[in-house]
């Protein structure tokens, strides 16, 4: 996670009945090299989360890959492409608490603009979509302003009944769970709250509307994400996680859900913690939920990426909230792997 006082430093270094999938399959899974298995996943209907400049990847695969996602939840974060490819702008008016943060007026008119130039899907999908957006109110790495314009920007393109806001009391800058983790007001490593909310809980009921009761989860399965993402994979860590359900591991139509970790939440720095201790995969395992956890690699390099941060100011390359965003084509391309099918020829 990046905090506020982080910032300059950063810088200078240059952030169940509805569940459940309507197709069925008669074949046990095939192991793939990658160390996943094609699972009967729609991929197509697709749900993601995220945390901080993962809320923002969330969001970017959301807007850009509307036809594919059909609900995200986000945390700690601002509206689409808040920076719009200006590390300044990034960490001046799309975090703490700005003089002026970005008008979302403007960033809904450059995601029309990019609709109509067919760099991104037709927003008009958007309009089925269940989003669900969290923003603590201890939270000084995004405050409340910027955590505002996200949700004008999703009001632009989400009837009402479809969008729910929750502001968390004396929570910071993480992902509030029952009790994992550091205090809920503080905005500390690994960026889990024990915060007595499930944060969670309330994300999958948002998005998917009905949840069976939680079951103890098995293991995590680690992929390696170079083989699963292909030419793609350029900005990701060698290992990614995946949680499976047992009855998903069986080939059990089920549904996919990616979570996206936080700057300094990766696993070079937290090691599974983010993958293991959020709460998803208990609800995961009880409602037939495969969950991706998608890692980024930090890099010491130019372009700087020392926090391993999902790219939300584009440090992989002007494109990255559009379709051509190496990040979000790595991510589709698991996506197909996961699958066993070519996902790359939907309609734009």
């Amino acid at each position: 996670m990046m905090t506020t006082n982080q910032a300059p430093h950063f810088a200078s270094l240059a952030i169940a009945g509805a569940l459940l999938s309507g197709c069925s399959n008669a074949n046990p899974p095939e192991p793939l090299d990658s160390g996943l298995m094609v699972l009967n996943i729609d991929p197509f209907a697709v749900t993601l989360s995220g945390i901080s400049s993962g809320a923002y990847m969330a969001q970017q695969l959301h807007i850009a890959h509307s036809e594919r996602v059909r609900g995200v939840a986000l945390i700690g974060t601002g509206p689409y492409d808040c920076a719009q490819g200006n590390l300044g702008v990034a960490l001046t008016q799309c975090m703490g608490d700005p003089a002026q943060a970005v008008d979302p007026s403007s960033l809904i008119r450059l995601a029309e603009t990019r609709a109509q130039s067919r760099q991104i899907q037709s927003l008009d999908n958007l309009r089925g979509d269940h989003v669900w957006l969290m923003h603590g109110d201890d939270d000084r790495t995004v405050g409340r302003d910027v955590f505002a314009g996200t949700v004008q920007f999703y009001e632009h393109f989400i009837p009402p009944s479809r969008l729910t806001v929750v502001h968390r009391p004396d929570t910071g800058h993480l992902w509030p769970t029952l009790a994992q983790g550091v205090a809920c007001a503080s905005s500390d490593a690994p960026y889990l709250g024990a915060c007595d909310y499930d944060a969670a809980e309330a994300m999958l009921e948002a998005l998917y509307g009905f949840l069976h009761d939680p079951a103890t989860p098995g293991q995590l399965t680690r992929f390696n994400q170079h083989q699963a993402a292909g030419m793609n994979a350029n900005w990701l860590a060698e290992e990614g996680y995946a949680y499976i359900p047992k009855d998903c591991a069986e080939g059990k139509a089920c549904s996919l859900h990616i979570s996206f970790h936080g700057c300094n939440q990766h696993s070079a720095a937290v090691g599974d913690t983010f993958a293991t201790n959020n709460g998803l995969n208990r609800w995961a395992e009880s409602n037939r939920i495969v969950v991706l956890y998608p890692q980024v690699a930090p890099t010491q390099a130019e372009p700087m990426n020392p926090q391993g941060c999902w790219d939300w100011w584009g440090y992989t390359g002007s494109e990255y909230a559009t379709l051509d965003g190496e990040q979000i084509s790595a991510v589709v391309e698991i996506i197909s792997h996961l699958a066993g099918v070519d996902t790359s020829t939907a309609a734009e």
